[in-house]
Order: structure tokens, then C-alpha cells, then sequence
């Protein structure tokens, strides 16, 4: 037996998915292990009224449920747009209007993240969905972005395969196009996530909640702690999100195209 045929047995073997998988629960486990220390430190520390008010167990997850909340509906929400509107952006006629498009969603790229949730809490009103939607406007582009260079860089031979085999244009689609353009679309899906994670730290200054309250009262009232702790469990929440987007990409994908 050859060397590479030693070496391809082994790597099949259950003792190496096995280490494979623990090494994969590595990086979240670290990042877990860190929010942890972060969060018992605080509780295990001489706090003022103001500190121990805002660095209180059930306050903190509470903020950071609601931090996963905007995160959740405003990704969801982008979702629901881009991936069909960045399909019909790619068939027939309706190229034409990609300028147009991607012009009026570049405008929400461009706008400063605050200066954007600002603007929507003058024009409506302060709140939560108020900061899902400063953040959907904020986040569409890589999703949308990706959506289209997925698929049209899908090789124009296997389109012609498919259509060549009796597949319909939703067959095609479905069953050709997306499927090779999947690993472009999740990475857009993943960039949007982490998007979301930071911006929603913003939210706060309209009172939609999430961690983002730590960051603004630790800076408010002079509190390092306080304004340490909440750029900390951001930071952490970002990282545990992008590792889930990449197990995602990762197992969704079809295999050989990841």
C-alpha cells in the first residue's frame, strides 16, 4: 500500500472524524469560555450602584437575548429579499434594472450604520423594529450581492445540459443553478450575519435594547467596566455567529463545491 493510500485510509478511520470534530468545537468553546470568564468576573467584583444596576446577571442576558433577536428578524428579513430578488435580477428583462437596483441598495451600504437608525427613528418612530429595519438596509447587499455573482457564474454548459435533459426553467434553476451557486450565496448569508451582529450594537440609541445598552452606558457614565464587557460579549457573539455560518457553508453546500 502506498504512502497516500496509508494516509487517505487513516483520515477515513472513526478515530479521525472524531478528532476532526473536536477540533471543529474548539473555537467556539474558546469563545464561550471567554464571554464566561467575562461574566463571572463582573459578578465576583467590587461594583458601584450604577456597575452592579447595569452588569446584573438577568440584565445581561437579557440584553443579549434581545441583541440575538435583532440579529435573527433583520437576517430573516434580508433573506426573504435578496435571494428572490437577486434570482430575477439574473433572468431575462429583468437584468436591465440591476444599475438601478443595486444603486438604491448601495445607498444603505454607504450610510453610516448610526446616522442610518437615527434617521429611521425620526421619519417613524423609536424601537425595535424600527432598528430591524436600519439594519435590513444595512445588511442587503452582501446577500444580494453574492446571490447574483453566484449564479451567474454558474457555467453556462450545465445550464445548457439541463435544459438539454428536460428540465424546465425552474428545474434548471433549482436543480442546477442554485445548487452550484450555493457556496457564493452562504458566504454573502455569513457576511450579512456578522453585519448585523456589529451594527446592532447601535440599536441602543433608540431604545430597541441589545448589548449595545453596556456599550452606551459604560461610555455615558465613565463605566470601563461596563463598556468593556459589552464590546467583549459582542465581540464574542459575532464570533460564535461567523463560526455557525461557517459550519453552515460548510455542510450545506453541496459536497465538492464548498
Amino acid at each position: 500500500m502506498s504512502v497516500e493510500a496509508a494516509a487517505a485510509q487513516q483520515a477515513t478511520t472513526p478515530e479521525a472524524g472524531i478528532g476532526r470534530s473536536w477540533r471543529m468545537l474548539l473555537p467556539p468553546l474558546a469563545y464561550i469560555a471567554i464571554a464566561v470568564a467575562m461574566v463571572v468576573y463582573t459578578q465576583n467584583t467590587t461594583l458601584d450602584g450604577l456597575e452592579r444596576g447595569s452588569l446584573d446577571l438577568p440584565f445581561i442576558l437579557r440584553r443579549t437575548w434581545e441583541h440575538v433577536e435583532l440579529v435573527f428578524f433583520s437576517t430573516v428579513l434580508v433573506l426573504v429579499v435578496a435571494l428572490p430578488l437577486g434570482i430575477m435580477l439574473t433572468r431575462g428583462t429583468l437584468r436591465r434594472a440591476t444599475p438601478l437596483v443595486l444603486a438604491v441598495v448601495n445607498l444603505g451600504q454607504a450610510t453610516p450604520a448610526v446616522g442610518l437608525v437615527v434617521l429611521l427613528a425620526v421619519l417613524f418612530q423609536i424601537g425595535f423594529w424600527t432598528s430591524v429595519a436600519a439594519l435590513f438596509a444595512y445588511s442587503l447587499l452582501p446577500t444580494l450581492r453574492n446571490t447574483m455573482v453566484g449564479l451567474q457564474q454558474v457555467d453556462p454548459r450545465l445550464v445548457d445540459a439541463g435544459r438539454g435533459i428536460g428540465l424546465s426553467a425552474a428545474g434548471v434553476l433549482f436543480k442546477v443553478e442554485l445548487p452550484m451557486a450555493a457556496p457564493v450565496i452562504l458566504s454573502g448569508i455569513r457576511t450579512t450575519l456578522v453585519l448585523n451582529v456589529g451594527s446592532a450594537s447601535i440599536a441602543a440609541f433608540i431604545g430597541a435594547g441589545g448589548l449595545g445598552d453596556l456599550i452606551t452606558t459604560g461610555v455615558s457614565t465613565q463605566r470601563n467596566l461596563v463598556l468593556v464587557t459589552g464590546c467583549v460579549l459582542i465581540a464574542v457573539l459575532a464570533l460564535l455567529i461567523d463560526w455557525l455560518g461557517g459550519l453552515a457553508q460548510r455542510f450545506l453546500a453541496p459536497k465538492g463545491l464548498s
